[in-house]
């Protein structure tokens, strides 16, 4: 009888955890950058803000579209970015490995495509809620001396049912 219980209960557990990336589901989330928790060619201070959208197209594959501010204090630039980018579950417990491309403009004269990696985890705080830390790198084309960079950045994610959206705008217009 335990054997039994205890295999219910582990395949009930598995059906959650697959549950998590499925197919469907939309993914949103933030996060922060910066804070001297980074290195650079610049070795300036600075913090950054990304906030990203996206849908898992299959189990486990996350496509999403992001934008950021980036804000260098010494220099007094400022960065704004937008991108795309994707994100493989290698277990269904919530660690990751991240692919994405960045268009940056600073100023009229500078503008860069740094294509980025990263690998986290995210922590299921509830059924939907994350908090996902992660290592990232960012190749910059145009200065890969100052700009590229390796860093730490910490995140929100908001795990959304299927169809949670779209259920949710035929309500409003009906």
């Amino acid at each position: 009888m335990k054997k039994l219980l205890m295999m219910i209960a582990m395949m009930a557990i598995t059906t959650v955890a697959n549950a998590q990336f499925e197919s469907g589901k939309t993914f949103i989330g933030a996060s922060v950058t910066g804070l001297d928790l980074n290195y650079n060619g610049a070795k300036k201070w600075n913090i950054g803000v990304e906030a990203r959208a996206g849908q898992f197209i299959k189990d486990n594959w996350l496509l999403f579209g992001q934008v950021g501010y980036q804000h260098i204090g010494e220099s007094k630039v400022n960065d704004l970015k937008i991108g795309v980018g994707g994100r493989y579950y290698i277990v269904q417990n919530g660690l990751f490995l991240g692919l994405n491309g960045n268009y940056v403009h600073e100023t009229k004269s500078y503008n860069d495509f740094m294509p980025a990696l990263e690998i986290g985890y995210a922590f299921f705080v509830s059924h939907s809620l994350t908090i996902e830390p992660a290592l990232y790198y960012e190749q910059s084309l145009s200065d890969h001396k100052n700009r590229s960079t390796i860093g730490i950045k910490v995140g929100l994610g908001i795990y959304l049912p299927k169809n949670k959206i779209q259920n949710s705008v035929k309500e409003a217009f009906k």
